[in-house]
């Protein structure tokens, strides 16, 4: 395996969404490639002839992937409310900011439910369009959690053009960039992206660095923004473990969804597989980022009254 290959990837890790890409991309030019699971369109699980995956609804009484389908309905509840709760506080540094990280992740949610939970066919193009804008809305989700860490230097007024602006042009950016990208890796339409040489290596390196390097090195840039602001300038500890607890919900997440995916997918018979697991912690590792900035931000104005 090289840097940029997803081969891995799509046969050991059940449910790994950019897999789609690369089913519609080997269907079009190599469709001798497909093995196990993978052959029959109409019933194949996520992946690239993954060695354990959930088998499309409706097949042989599957119910596709259920598990992560509620979690992911589930926590539309969490971060509705989580967005209700910031908008409420109206002086909070950061107000606007942490609301538009939070809608773009509410936008994520149903969005996974539906390319990652074996609903629709595999290499179809409504399910490659619907993973090419999942896929965008992720990039882009990393940015505006990047861009709240810079907000919180105060570098630029919160909440203002010179803040809203440009954390707007470089949102659409990644998310404009990472579309064309994914969609060029799956339709090969441009030629730029794909389709991979060889084309079993499921290769893409720009994909691999928006989808893989790109978040992990976001998340950490913030961390280490948000602490240095919590420690070394407010002089604040409470909220430093809310900060603490979000960073190992996070990656307890990854690493369940990566190691252990396959393990859950196997003891449960395909019926159920670690994204579930995922979900709930990230969703959590989020509502604990909502707890950490309510802690070092006031919730209104002060004002004074004089008789």
């Amino acid at each position: 395996m090289q840097f940029g290959d997803f081969e891995t990837l799509c046969s050991q890790v059940p449910s790994y969404t950019w897999c789609n890409l690369f089913y519609r991309q080997v269907s079009t030019h190599d469709n001798t490639l497909f093995t196990g699971a993978s052959v029959n369109s109409t019933s194949a699980p996520v992946g690239v002839n993954p060695e354990c995956g959930i088998p499309k609804v409706q097949t042989n009484g599957s119910l596709g992937n259920i598990a992560n389908i509620i979690a992911c309905a589930l926590s539309v509840f969490v971060v509705v409310a989580l967005i209700v709760f910031t908008g409420r506080r109206k002086a909070a540094v950061g107000r606007s900011e942490l609301r538009l990280f939070l809608i773009v992740y509410l936008l994520t949610l149903p969005f996974q439910i539906l390319t990652n939970g074996s609903v629709l066919q595999q290499g179809t193009t409504a399910l490659v369009v619907l993973t090419a804008i999942h896929a965008a809305l992720v990039t882009t989700l990393f940015w505006t959690l990047l861009a709240n860490a810079i907000v919180a230097t105060q570098i630029v007024e919160d909440g203002t053009l010179s803040s809203l602006v440009p954390f707007s042009i470089i949102s659409i950016f990644f998310f404009v960039a990472t579309l064309f990208i994914s969609l060029d890796v799956a339709l090969t339409f441009n030629g730029t992206f794909g389709p991979s040489n060889p084309q079993q290596s499921l290769s893409s390196i720009p994909l691999f660095v928006l989808t893989s390097i790109w978040p992990g090195a976001a998340a950490l840039i913030y961390f280490g923004i948000m602490l240095y602001i919590v420690l070394g300038v407010l002089n604040e500890v409470r909220p430093v473990w809310y900060y603490v607890i979000s960073a190992i919900l996070f990656v307890l997440s990854q690493l369940d969804y990566f190691l252990l995916s396959k393990v859950i997918c196997r003891g449960s018979s395909t019926k159920v597989d670690g994204s579930f697991i995922a979900t709930i912690l990230e969703t959590a590792a989020v509502s604990m980022l909502y707890l950490a900035w309510r802690g070092i931000t006031e919730e209104d104005w002060d004002i004074d009254y004089y008789p």
